[in-house]
């Protein structure tokens, strides 16, 4: 599991969001840098002071981080400082950037494309793979529909499939499909019951001073209470949570 704000801000931020996840417990920490905003007024991301911050918060909780590369010239301050390099579903078709990233020497988080099929996302996992880099980990995060209830349409149905038709793991960020705080957990939970390998969600000390994606981001308790809820549904399929305890069996009366 993967939690955190979609913005670095501050280093106070990035912190406090470390101490609270740690305990949650999530594997990874998730914080924008570089951010492509639809908007071109919008926050753009801190840049290379935030990759600063990643690295000290990194180091002194040891806890992995991931953040998004935008485009090339990136890459090389990136991978100095974050452990999973993210690929945003605007550049799921950049293939100059994934051609890069397949010689970059780091996992690669890549997204599905707001409008991809399946063998258009797998196709650009294909041009990391092929340029000599096999560890790439596959994000189902909504594709665009006529609905404007949510901000995206999640697509369960790509997760099973994609688990058939590669070998590649699985995760599903529910966050960016929900687009409303009130219904990630729900789509997490299905996520996990539709066998995704990992989850990769929002959240944020003060959701509603969030710089982006305020919506949608959860409150770090929030955060806290979707991992340890996610346990019996996990062993409902026959699977477990990492770091979370087990669901013990009742002992027979």
């Amino acid at each position: 599991i993967i939690g955190g704000p979609c913005a670095v801000e501050s280093l106070e931020q990035m912190e406090t969001v470390a101490r609270h996840l740690a305990h949650a417990p999530v594997q990874m920490l998730r914080g924008g840098v570089f951010k492509p905003r639809t908007s071109p007024y919008s926050f753009q991301g801190m840049g290379s002071a935030g990759l600063t911050i990643l690295s000290a918060v990194r180091q002194r909780y040891g806890i992995p981080v991931v953040t998004e590369v935008m485009s090339i010239n990136q890459i090389e301050s990136i991978v100095a400082h974050a452990d999973l390099l993210q690929v945003g579903s605007r550049n799921m078709q950049n293939f100059d950037l994934l051609k890069a990233l397949g010689e970059a020497g780091k996992p690669v988080l890549l997204k599905r494309g707001l409008a991809a099929t399946l063998e258009e996302f797998v196709f650009a996992a294909e041009y990391i793979l092929s340029h000599g880099n096999p560890d790439v980990i596959l994000c189902e995060r909504g594709i665009r529909s006529f609905d404007s209830f949510t901000r995206n349409i999640l697509d369960l149905g790509a997760v099973v499939a994609l688990k058939q038709i590669t070998h590649l793991p699985v995760m599903v960020d529910p966050s960016h499909a929900a687009g409303k705080r009130e219904l990630v957990a729900g789509l997490a939970k299905a996520a996990v019951a539709a066998g995704a390998d990992g989850l990769i969600i929002e959240c944020h000390p003060e959701p509603e001073q969030s710089v982006s994606d305020a919506r949608q981001a959860l409150s770090l308790p929030e955060m806290v209470e979707l991992v340890q809820s996610l346990g019996p549904v996990a062993a409902a399929v026959g699977r477990r949570v990492r770091g979370v305890e087990p669901v013990r069996e009742l002992s027979a009366a």
